[in-house]
């Protein structure tokens, strides 16, 4: 410190808290002599034996500091290892959220993450370009876009849990209520709603700061009791916490200080709203700020603002506006896709569950069953092993696991696949995205789904359950110290690389298995074998990639990687040839007792 005091953050797990000032009120002037902005640094109050949150308590405590020190009505939210690419991004997001119309009910604006530092061939798709390219371009057809954790403009008005100011139109009820009741003759309960709607809205389209402290305190004329007891300042203090000046910040609607704001006032103010017990009985990361519940609290926040009605902006310029960096190592890829499905997991399992929550809000069907999408995929996982294990089981076995159908269901099991083709064609022709980036992406759904998605589907049970909490890492970057794209072939152990491995081997086996038996019976036994040869080697393909992860710069896979896997293999061949139910019971004792001891 300037006063030759340590910094008291050196212990990251006990500090208190702290803010350091680099540009204040007064601020700095750049060459053309305007104003820059300020810049503050800011480490919340870490204690042990408190719930702190990662990065969700880190948001919320950063809203209430920059609410108290600026008040600014927008926020951008970048991730530590992202930069601004596009200097011009933060002006087309203000068009959205300063529209007259448009900005009152949009919550934020979602920018596509772009990313440096990866090889040309994106063996384990870390561009995710079919996600972002594809699937977040539907989703602003609808309500729009999820929020993906960085890159993201914000209304500060949407993040305390307000309720967006819709129109007439907007709160009219949904379509399918208007075709089951009919365009004159509406429910009861959809006409209640809409009215109480209509009301609510009336009462929030005011631009100007909706009420004062003193008016909270001494009561509003001509708002009944219920009215101005919601309004209370007892109530705003055990929604927003024990700050009289953050809560007068959030009423104010048009943002900025009040004039007669004391600048050293507002700096200790600033250090209460990060101690570690501000939020203690409030409702943040409840209802407010981010939401507290998932290691991907991106997902959830953006549902809780969609279900209150509010629509969000997928802004595509043509130069990527943020750039930052991906993990280009396997192992370090499969442990960022893990955190990703144990999160849908846990919100998958809570009371936040898409399926069932937010049917009293705004929330769009078709934007349900979007969010759906985004937490039940880790479901898939289950009947993928199961998939990627059958057709080393045919050819182990000399059957066939598909059963023979009759020509009308093969008719409609043909065109249930041409259907699935000419949809993938249709959203690459219309989304620009390139066939070999749209077969990574395939490529790398199936190694995690049978690894990562996997076990976060074991690791949602236990904590979900049990109460068995699994801690997450922050994922390593790309780095090139030591050469171009080095970190490429370095191998990590990980318990997620042993299903994946385990399935190439059995498949490999079942291959050579099957070729050796067609040799041996002759060549009528080869027609069925290439039937069983393709969905085996449609396996081995797609987990292709993980193959070359596994044997690394020098092309040679870890020993524990190897035993691991051929003793699974083993096991499972073992139990196979024990249990084989191709063979019935009696067929078996009749030949045995043919055959006697002579055999």
């Amino acid at each position: 410190m300037q006063d030759g005091t340590p910094w008291p953050g050196n212990n990251t797990r006990d500090h208190p808290g702290m803010i350091q000032v680099f540009l204040g009120h007064s601020g700095g002037v750049d060459n053309d002599g305007n104003e820059l902005p300020r810049l503050v640094y800011v480490s919340r109050e870490k204690r042990p034996g408190f719930q702190h949150h990662k990065k969700a308590g880190a948001m919320n405590a950063l809203v209430r500091v920059s609410a108290v020190l600026t008040n600014g009505l927008f926020l951008l939210n970048l991730d530590c290892d992202h930069y601004i690419n596009n200097s011009k991004a933060i002006r087309e997001a203000m068009c959205f959220l300063m529209d007259p119309l448009l900005g009152k009910k949009t919550c934020y604006v979602q920018f596509p993450q772009r990313f440096d530092g990866i090889d040309r061939h994106d063996r384990y798709a870390n561009r995710n370009t079919v996600f972002f390219d594809i699937t977040l371009r539907g989703f602003d057809g609808i309500q729009g876009p999820v929020y993906v954790g960085t890159g993201c403009c914000f209304n500060r008005q949407a993040l305390y849990g307000y309720d967006p100011v819709l129109t007439e139109k907007d709160l009219e009820p949904a379509c399918f209520l208007r075709c089951c009741w009919g365009s004159r003759k509406k429910s009861r309960k959809a006409n209640k709603r809409y009215d109480d709607d209509k009301k609510r809205t009336k009462r929030t389209e005011s631009t100007i700061p909706i009420f004062s402290l003193e008016d909270i305190e001494e009561g509003v004329e001509g708002f009944d009791d219920e009215k101005s007891l919601l309004m209370s300042q007892r109530s705003l203090e055990k929604r927003f916490g024990q700050s009289p000046v953050f809560i007068q910040s959030t009423l104010m609607e048009n943002g900025g200080l009040p004039q007669s704001a004391n600048p050293a006032s507002l700096l200790k103010e600033a250090i209460h709203v990060i101690s570690c017990g501000y939020e203690d009985k409030s409702e943040w990361g409840k209802e407010i700020g981010w939401i507290y519940g998932s290691v991907t609290e991106d997902i959830l926040t953006g549902f809780k603002m969609h279900a209150r009605g509010w629509i969000s902006i997928y802004c595509m310029p043509a130069r990527p506006a943020f750039k930052g960096s991906a993990p280009i190592n396997l192992s370090d890829r499969l442990n960022q896709v893990l955190r990703w499905a144990l999160g849908s997991v846990e919100i998958l399992l809570s009371r936040h569950c898409p399926i069932w929550y937010g049917y009293t809000g705004r929330l769009k069907p078709l934007q349900r069953l979007a969010y759906i999408n985004t937490i039940v995929y880790p479901l898939t996982s289950l009947p993928l092993v199961a998939y990627c294990t059958l057709p080393a089981v045919c050819l182990l076995t000399g059957k066939f696991i598909i059963p023979e159908i009759t020509n009308f269901a093969s008719v409609f099991f043909i065109l249930y696949f041409i259907s699935i083709f000419t949809t993938a064609i249709l959203e690459l022709r219309w989304s620009t995205v390139g066939i070999d980036e749209w077969w990574r992406n395939e490529q790398f759904w199936v190694i995690g789904g049978v690894s990562a998605h996997l076990f976060a589907v074991f690791q949602g049970l236990l904590k979900v359950l049990a109460g068995i909490d699994t801690n997450f890492t922050v994922t390593s970057k790309s780095s090139d110290e030591d050469g171009e794209f080095a970190e490429l072939y370095v191998f990590k152990w990980t318990s997620l690389l042993i299903p994946p491995t385990t399935l190439l081997v059995v498949n490999l086996v079942g291959v050579v298995a099957g070729v050796s038996q067609a040799i041996n019976s002759g060549y009528q036994s080869w027609g069925p074998l290439f039937g069983k040869l393709f969905f085996s080697l449609w396996v081995i393909v797609h987990l292709y990639p993980f193959l070359k992860g596994l044997m690394g710069r020098q092309n040679r896979t870890p020993t524990i990687v190897i035993v691991w896997s051929i003793l699974l293999a083993s096991i499972f061949s073992l139990l196979w040839v024990r249990i084989d139910p191709f063979t019935s019971s009696t067929g078996s004792s009749s030949s045995t007792q043919q055959c006697g001891v002579n055999c």
